[in-house]
């Protein structure tokens, strides 16, 4: 395995392919797995996901692998990138289908977009491309230009009063679109169906030290 692996964290939540063509297109050839000995060899790891937070984290606990991310992420302070529901199980707590507990590395919740006492009830789930407003620095957004579009799909969003925010999108009010803590990166987004700005985000968390 080279100085620079990324491992994909493989916990059957999402089309892992598609991330792992992205980091292709970038020249990482990024590994899926969820094999204990390869995350531990992985030098960054990247937690994608698409579904419901009750079970992203069930299929984490039944692989035996949030005591191996605590370890890898928190302790060995590796480079992580959460994507999407990966950004949203770093919370302390989800409420799709009722209240699960997250990884808890941010203090933050998950929560669905709520648009009862607005007077334009946008669509849910949030669906296609928005663009993204920097609130703090954030090494993924090198070369990328401020208010750049990227694709979502998602209805929760994360909240948190953590100094953690590098970005947030409107989609009938301002959510959080990005955050940074030491080395744990997360994207609400999808950067492997952003197009040039998705690229360049995945070539970034690439070239981290």
């Amino acid at each position: 395995m080279s100085d620079n692996q990324v491992v994909i964290i493989d916990y059957n939540m999402g089309n892992l392919r598609s991330v792992q063509k992205a980091f292709e297109e970038v020249g990482c050839n990024a590994i899926i797995s969820n094999h204990h000995d390869i995350i531990k060899k992985a030098s960054k790891i990247v937690l994608p996901g698409v579904g419901a937070f009750r079970d992203g984290m069930k299929h984490l606990k039944e692989l035996g692998l949030i005591e191996l991310l605590n370890q890898e992420i928190i302790e060995n302070k590796k480079p992580f990138l959460g994507i999407c529901l990966g950004m949203q199980l770093l919370a302390k707590n989800g409420y799709e289908n009722g209240e699960t507990a997250g990884l808890g590395w941010i203090d933050a919740e998950v929560v669905k977009f709520d648009f009862s006492h607005q007077k334009e009830k946008l669509k849910i789930p949030h669906v296609g491309w928005n663009s993204v407003t920097y609130k703090n620095s954030n090494k993924l957004f090198k070369d990328v230009q401020n208010e750049s579009d990227f694709y979502f799909v998602h209805s929760y969003y994360f909240q948190t009063d953590e100094n953690v925010i590098t970005s947030t999108t409107d989609y009938g009010y301002d959510f959080v679109s990005s955050i940074n803590k030491d080395n744990i990166f997360a994207l609400q987004f999808h950067p492997e169906k952003s197009q040039t700005a998705g690229l360049r985000v995945i070539k970034n968390f690439v070239n981290l030290p």
